[in-house]
């Protein structure tokens, strides 16, 4: 990755053209061959920039002059530069992703390791129990033995609910599990999927995963 402070104009040539007047402006070159130009004043999305594939051609002088960024389709990014202030290159090797926290199977998991979490006395039967339309999050046994699907969203739509209303159509089917109750289980439920779920006969519960992680003890908030 190049990362070049300096101060410039940018004009873009394409379907449209766009102006931006003098500044001092962060240029980033990626290995990739993108190139995007960004001011101080926002998080993340670029003042104007040029996707892979693209060529840059360099005309300057003593730190002023040119670069004409080209694109695939013949657009360009004028970037005439005034000064540079800063120039460098690092090699920041091969990235190995955004690994997300708290995702649904997350929450299955830890459901499934703290099963006590809908009532005492429950019991796993199998995560991932198989149907004709697709695997029921939890099987679970209730403290009454009464079998319970456990369906588990992140956020709790209506979607989710009419999901768990097919598998239970299925899993009531079978006469070694009928009758088989359901939970719909999410960080947060919407309105109108909790309305769909008492309407179905269907429990909803609401999972704090901070909790089921460890992370955080109720019992020490303020509020």
């Amino acid at each position: 990755m190049r990362l070049v402070i300096a101060r410039c104009s940018v004009d873009y040539i394409g379907r449209l053209t766009a102006h931006l007047p003098p500044a001092t402006r962060l240029l980033l070159v990626k290995a990739d061959g993108s190139v995007s130009i960004h001011a101080d004043d926002r998080a993340y999305k670029p003042l104007n920039w040029m996707s892979p594939p693209c060529s840059v051609k360099e005309e300057l002088t003593d730190g002023a002059g040119t670069w004409t960024v080209t694109n695939k389709a013949g657009e360009q990014l004028i970037i005439t530069i005034e000064s540079v202030e800063h120039d460098s290159r690092h090699d920041l090797g091969v990235d190995p992703g955004l690994q997300k926290d708290g995702v649904e199977a997350d929450l299955q998991r830890l459901l499934a390791l703290h099963v006590e979490t809908f009532g005492e006395g429950w019991s796993l039967v199998r995560r991932e129990y198989p149907t004709a339309i697709g695997p029921v999050d939890l099987l679970c046994r209730d403290a009454g033995g009464a079998t319970v699907a456990v369906e588990i969203k992140r956020r709790g739509e209506i979607d989710g609910v009419e999901q768990l209303t097919r598998y239970l159509e299925l899993l009531n089917r079978d006469p070694r599990l009928a009758p088989v109750k359901g939970v719909f289980a999410a960080q947060e439920i919407k309105p109108q999927a909790r309305v769909l779920a008492a309407d179905r006969g269907i429990d909803c519960l609401t999972v704090d995963y901070a909790v089921l992680k460890g992370t955080d003890d109720p019992s020490q908030r303020l509020f």
